[in-house]
């Protein structure tokens, strides 16, 4: 549940904590690279509900381990009476759903993702990314960043559609590093500092639904094309806020994203 400022001191008291926090888990992206099972001796999730509320516990900080989160996340075992509600698909994308805002300084959120609904190569705008299956299983495919990161605009990007940036441009195809399957309880990390990834549901018979917390929250990222390198300004938007859908043409209109 949100916390709402109710006088101009704290909204701006807020906005400033907001901003230290911010800078602080941007540096860390430089060093951190993530821990492949829950800490020992650590206490972990029991439900959904005890992971937001341990989240909103760490994010009080100025100072949080991004470690503990890593750890939370990796804890938390999948339990679908508790994110059904937050699930929602669509025929044609995948989607994104937004589960709890982080007053400001996390987004957690649930992907659906129909059969063979796959995102654009994208980078994370300096954020912390954990990924966590649900519910079937993904493909994360990780590139090398391009050696000419212009970037570029283009009205209606959508990291949705792998065409999306495939104009005419001189560059170099993009170099895989590493790709891996996620299964359901499994957890990835990515971060700019480690490379690009594209994230893909290869199943033609089974969705898959998979956990995405991303600190700091942003409102844009980049995509990229695989052949060319070319890097494209993207914008993000959510299918449903809380467990409430949007207006669908509303949402169509604006031009929607991935991590």
């Amino acid at each position: 549940m949100e916390v709402i400022p109710t006088n101009i001191e704290e909204i701006n008291n807020n906005e400033e904590n907001n901003k230290i926090v911010e800078d602080r888990l941007r540096a860390l992206t430089q060093t951190y690279v993530g821990i492949e099972k829950p800490l020992k001796g650590v206490a972990g999730c029991e439900s959904l509900q005890d992971l937001i509320t341990k989240l909103h516990c760490i994010f009080e900080s100025n100072f949080v381990n991004i470690e503990y989160v890593h750890h939370l996340m990796l804890s938390y075992k999948s339990n679908p009476r508790e994110w059904k509600k937050f699930a929602k698909f669509d025929r044609f994308r995948y989607t994104r759903n937004l589960v709890d805002a982080g007053n400001g300084k996390f987004n957690l959120m649930i992907l659906c993702w129909g059969e063979a609904h796959a995102s654009a190569i994208h980078d994370h705008a300096d954020s912390h990314c954990f990924m966590k299956m649900l519910k079937g299983e993904l493909t994360e495919v990780r590139y090398a960043w391009p050696s000419d990161t212009t970037t570029f605009i283009k009205n209606n990007a959508d990291i949705a559609k792998l065409d999306d940036c495939e104009e005419e441009y001189d560059g170099d195809e993009l170099r895989e590093i590493g790709r891996s399957t996620l299964e359901t309880n499994g957890v990835a990390y990515i971060n700019d500092k480690l490379g690009l990834h594209r994230v893909e549901n290869s199943s033609h018979t089974e969705p898959a639904v998979s956990l995405h917390l991303y600190c700091p929250p942003f409102n844009e990222c980049s995509i990229f094309n695989k052949k060319t390198g070319k890097r494209t300004k993207c914008q993000v938007t959510f299918w449903s806020k809380f467990g409430e859908k949007r207006n669908k043409d509303a949402f169509m209109d604006t031009v929607p994203e991935d991590k």
